[in-house]
């Protein structure tokens, strides 16, 4: 008898805000007059993505398979990293369900980019784009989103596997 089995992964990811830098979220690269700061091209989307599906496998979390002190890692596109998690659950037998993320800024305004980022992220993962959900919300000019200081993501992600008993 065949019996599915699931697990479910959170991620959060945080990047500042700086001038000088292209913004990506979600493997998507959006027109705006700032970006991401970090080690890699700082996709904070895709980071959050990563750390939950490495997470729902039990895998650690992206700083354990591309720690930010490895220069290899410098500048690096972050789909390189997604790709590493779904290929890391695949060898488990494991494959991605579903995702739903959030990505919190103050601006740019993301309304007109949920889809296209979405169906990137489903691409990404070899899923349909009707199982990825990206939502987007301000800060309400609070905090460090609200004052355009930092972007944050959130995602869960459902994994699946059949097992044999």
């Amino acid at each position: 008898m065949s019996q599915a089995e699931f697990r479910v992964g959170l991620g959060h990811d945080r990047h500042r805000l700086v001038a000088g830098r292209p913004l990506v979220l979600g493997g998507v690269t959006i027109e705006f007059e700032m970006g991401l700061d970090g080690h890699s091209d700082a996709d904070v989307l895709l980071h959050a993505i990563t750390d939950a599906i490495l997470g729902a496998a039990g895998l650690g979390d992206i700083g354990d398979w591309f720690p930010n002190t490895d220069p290899q890692w410098a500048g690096a596109d972050s789909t390189v990293f997604l790709r590493a998690a779904v290929n890391g659950v695949a060898e488990r037998g494991w494959h991605v369900v579903n995702v739903d993320c959030t990505i919190h800024a103050e601006r740019p305004k993301l309304a007109r980019f949920k889809r296209t980022i979405a169906d990137r992220i489903a691409k990404l993962l070899g899923i349909s784009e009707e199982c990825v959900n990206v939502k987007a919300k301000t800060g309400e000019r609070v905090g460090p989103i609200g004052r355009q200081e930092a972007m944050d993501a959130d995602a869960v992600v459902l994994l699946g596997r059949s097992a044999t008993n």
